[in-house]
């Protein structure tokens, strides 16, 4: 070095600093990228992200070669700021010189690189993966045998090192993904996509229609009686009872039942014969399942029963439909007869209503893995039935009790706050 001259010490320096910059920065950038993306990338045929995710199939070598390029420069560099400072102020600025290059490393070469690399990963990752792959190659010797002894060391203690690390996301980290997904992803698919992930958290008896609402046809009902329940109905498939609805014998097409009526008349035994056999569900079942379950046998009506068959309620695809893309109304109180509003903007909430359905009118986060309605959670709160005019809070809403019968609270009154988004 007693050769050079002091200002080619100067540039072969600064050479050094933005070669340390380089590995500094393109570590991070490599280390940091998003996976899913690179893939995605990888797969458009973009040249830089597949030689990114070659390297970084085998992390170990793609660090070693990292540091050991990083190292040497870290090393050059240090050697030749001495050179200089004895050049310049002899023996006595060799220590300031120290303490300049540490700050300027750390500056230069560590922190704003690594720094820039966070922010815009891509940028440094695919031009650095063009040069790494070749200097891969060509110093690969030195890497796999500091490789030996590192592996070696890290065995030891059970760690294995070969091979990416797992990059599979758990149910709540995807939540995770697709709520911060911001702009990316309307709101709209982004809601419908976290209503996917619930649906397994989720079971039948938590969207069914409950046994007291169901409407069905009972064959020991008159033939008058009979009709005007077709003609009146608001649903196309109606159960077919024969005196209980805990005996359901087929489920009815209301349109096969009014086609059978104009050809025939009106005749039980002929009801019976177009009713199609009764599919059953059990109440565990989860959404999802019940979804393919719907989708295997070609149903669209399912009728819930308990670890005893005693029946409980009724589920349709279209329930299970509205549970990802909403209820199919503009306005989120329209499909619920069970919410009114009152002339002060007040809403007069039936007790049975379910806690999902209170939950996904009001954007609420009502407890759901306990009783399935408000009536059941506010008696669960409440431990006792509590009197009309009664004030509480649940889960930080504050809800007053207008009407209790003696098993139970029949109307409850809230105040909504317009949530921050608009109305689901």
């Amino acid at each position: 070095m007693n050769e050079l001259s002091l200002p080619g010490l100067f540039i072969a320096l600064l050479i050094l600093i933005a070669l340390s910059a380089f590995f500094s920065g393109s570590e991070t950038a490599l280390l940091t990228m998003n996976r899913y993306r690179l893939k995605h990338l990888a797969e458009r045929g973009h040249r830089g992200a597949r030689l990114a995710q070659r390297l970084l199939e085998r992390p170990d070598r793609l660090i070693g070669l990292i540091l050991l390029g990083n190292n040497f420069v870290n090393i050059m560099a240090s050697s030749l700021a001495t050179v200089i400072a004895l050049r310049l102020g002899g023996e006595a600025a060799i220590g300031f010189a120290a303490g300049l290059m540490t700050l300027v490393i750390l500056i230069f070469a560590e922190v704003a690189p690594k720094t820039y690399a966070t922010l815009h990963p891509e940028r440094l990752a695919f031009p650095s993966a063009h040069v790494y792959r070749p200097l891969l190659t060509l110093l690969y010797p030195i890497v796999w045998f500091v490789n030996l002894f590192t592996n070696g060391i890290l065995r030891l203690i059970g760690i294995v090192p070969e091979g990416a690390p797992p990059a599979d996301l758990s149910r709540e980290e995807l939540r995770t993904v697709v709520s911060e997904a911001g702009a990316m992803i309307p709101e709209r698919s982004r809601t419908m996509l976290l209503a996917i992930l619930d649906l397994e958290n989720a079971t039948v008896e938590d969207i069914m229609i409950p046994r007291n609402e169901v409407e069905g046809i009972d064959l020991q009902d008159s033939e008058d009686e009979i009709l005007q329940t077709i003609r009146n109905t608001s649903y196309t498939r109606l159960p077919l009872y024969d005196g209980s609805i805990d005996n359901v014998v087929g489920v009815l097409h209301a349109r096969n039942a009014l086609h059978a009526m104009l050809e025939h008349g009106l005749d039980k035994t002929s009801l019976r014969e177009i009713a199609r056999e009764p599919y059953f569900v059990p109440e565990g079942t989860p959404l999802y399942q019940q979804m393919l379950n719907f989708q295997r046998t070609k149903q669209q009506v399912g009728l819930v029963v308990d670890e005893y068959g005693d029946f409980m309620g009724l589920i349709t695809m279209t329930d299970l439909l509205e549970e990802i893309v909403g209820e199919f109304t503009t306005d989120p109180f329209d499909s619920l007869p069970e919410i009114h509003r009152a002339e002060d903007g007040s809403l007069l909430v039936d007790g049975s209503i379910s806690l999902r359905d209170l939950n996904r009118a009001l954007r609420w986060e009502l407890p759901t893995d306990g009783p399935k309605t408000l009536n059941g959670l506010i008696l669960e709160y409440m431990e006792t039935i509590p009197e009309p005019g009664t004030s509480l809070k649940l889960s930080g809403h504050p809800l007053e009790i207008i009407q209790t019968a003696d098993n139970g609270v029949r109307t409850v009154k809230i105040v909504p706050t317009p949530p921050r988004k608009g109305w689901r």
